[in-house]
């Protein structure tokens, strides 16, 4: 099936060509995501959000180049997001302070500056909240710890932990907000 009519198909909603594609190109893009994100759930999580945001994004597809460079366009550009991600979320939760150090070369200034931005808004709100909401937020965000780790940690249940957790996260939006 060329690619208009796989397009056109997806756009009926036809799940065969739905399937189609995911049978075509999930493998592919599977391989290639693995090859540049090296924990799998992390690359799961990519892929998932690449066919998301092409879902999203098809009725802009204006056939001025392939469908595999489109969607590999818009893997590259997941990858490059789950990098820039990770990159700020060590960068705000870093307890090291060295900032600039910790930025990469390759985010321009203003996406450097809104991460400054965003790291001083993030450490106030995160002084404002109880200390043990912000443990909770520093083994789940920053160590990457599971819940059922920082349960363990915490002797918790895991069912208290996620409620803890979401007593966290409920918390640091309000101050986040307020700032």
């Amino acid at each position: 099936m060329d690619d208009v009519k796989l397009i056109d198909g997806i756009l009926r909603r036809d799940r065969r060509a739905l399937a189609r594609f995911y049978q075509a190109y999930a493998p592919r893009l599977s391989r290639l995501i693995g090859r540049k994100i090296s924990d799998p759930h992390d690359a799961e999580e990519v892929l998932q959000d690449t066919l998301f945001a092409f879902l999203e994004g098809l009725r802009d597809f204006s056939g001025r180049s392939s469908l595999t460079t489109y969607i590999y366009a818009i893997t590259n550009h997941k990858i490059t997001d789950y990098y820039r991600r990770r990159k700020i979320r060590h960068t705000v939760f870093s307890r090291t302070g060295g900032l600039e150090q910790l930025i990469s070369p390759v985010v321009s200034p203003e996406d450097e500056m809104e991460a400054r931005l965003l790291a001083d808004r993030i450490r106030v709100a995160l002084s404002r909240i109880l200390p043990r909401h912000r443990r909770l937020l520093e083994s789940k965000y920053v160590e990457e710890l599971p819940v059922a780790q920082i349960a363990k940690r915490l002797s918790l249940t895991l069912k208290s932990a996620e409620s803890a957790l979401f007593r966290a996260r409920k918390s640091f939006v309000k101050a986040f907000v307020s700032i």
